[in-house]
């Protein structure tokens, strides 16, 4: 088609295979549409397309990925904020007739249903890098290490010493949002299946408050999810889980992280009291 359709934040050209999305990187648009910039969504890689009213006389067109087709979306695991939604293009009210036009154009075009046998959509480009609370993480392709910050890391991770995995060795990666409690990134490891408490365990790193943000984790995480695929790994997104008892200076850092997040109004009171009273149990 090679037509452009412009909404707020970002534009779409729809061509013949595929539809190039580029983002501004105004100060108003979300930093993780900035960190994107472009990305090309071949039509083998969506599911369907639909169009619904937005808030404050707007329209949001979405075209609805393929499961198993883009490696950021599958790190995301529906843990993404509407408004940092990559495939939604806001639009005012007023072209939602073209909007509907395009729409139909798209559905018209879409063949491919069901999941996705491989990753359609190029990962983020390297090498990537981040710091969170108690490590700096970098990924070049073949491995991703971490490297802890004694201000920040637990004693389990600092008498484990720095660490450095590569890809061929990972089955796949958990990332939970830093704009929840107990934000983190985990790789999962082929040869071990335990699950310890993230802030204990080497092959992970803990976000916190201001640390680890969507735009900078998000994208490495996604990238290690195709480096993953690329190695011949059988890609997994894991739910995080708790055992084992923690170290006390442990849990008193988590509750201190804890607090700043309440003081910041990111969680509520009762959160508060609830997710410390866990804490505590663990001791």
């Amino acid at each position: 088609m090679g037509d452009v359709l412009a909404g707020f934040h970002a534009a779409w050209e729809f061509e013949t295979d595929s539809v190039v999305i580029r983002f501004e990187r105004g100060i108003r648009t979300p930093k993780l549409f900035q960190a994107l910039g472009e990305r090309r969504i071949p039509l083998e890689a969506i599911a369907g397309v639909t169009l619904t009213p937005g808030r404050r006389g707007t329209v949001v067109l979405r075209a609805e990925p393929r499961p198993g087709a883009d490696p950021l979306m599958e790190a995301a695991d529906g843990q993404l904020k509407d408004a940092c939604d990559p495939y939604r293009l806001v639009l005012p009210a007023e072209r939602e007739t073209l909007a509907e036009y395009y729409a139909d154009e798209l559905r018209s075009r879409l063949t491919q249903q069901g999941p996705a046998e491989r990753f359609l959509v190029a990962a983020p480009e390297l090498p990537r890098a981040f710091k969170a609370y108690d490590a700096k993480a970098s990924f070049d392709g073949r491995a991703v290490s971490f490297r802890w910050f004694w201000t920040g890391a637990s004693s389990a991770k600092w008498k484990a010493g720095d660490q450095t995995f590569p890809v061929a060795d990972l089955s796949g990666v958990e990332w939970r949002s830093p704009e929840v409690f107990e934000g983190h990134l985990r790789l999962l490891r082929r040869t071990d299946s335990s699950v310890v408490p993230v802030d204990q365990d080497p092959a992970s790193v803990v976000f916190g408050l201001g640390y680890g943000p969507v735009h900078e984790s998000l994208p490495f995480a996604a990238a290690v999810l195709a480096g993953v695929r690329s190695a011949g790994g059988a890609v997994a997104v894991a739910a995080q889980a708790n055992t084992g008892r923690r170290d006390p200076a442990d849990v008193a850092e988590r509750i201190r992280h804890l607090g700043q997040l309440y003081e910041a109004g990111l969680v509520t009171e009762e959160e508060f009291s609830v997710k410390k009273a866990e804490l505590l149990a663990e001791l």
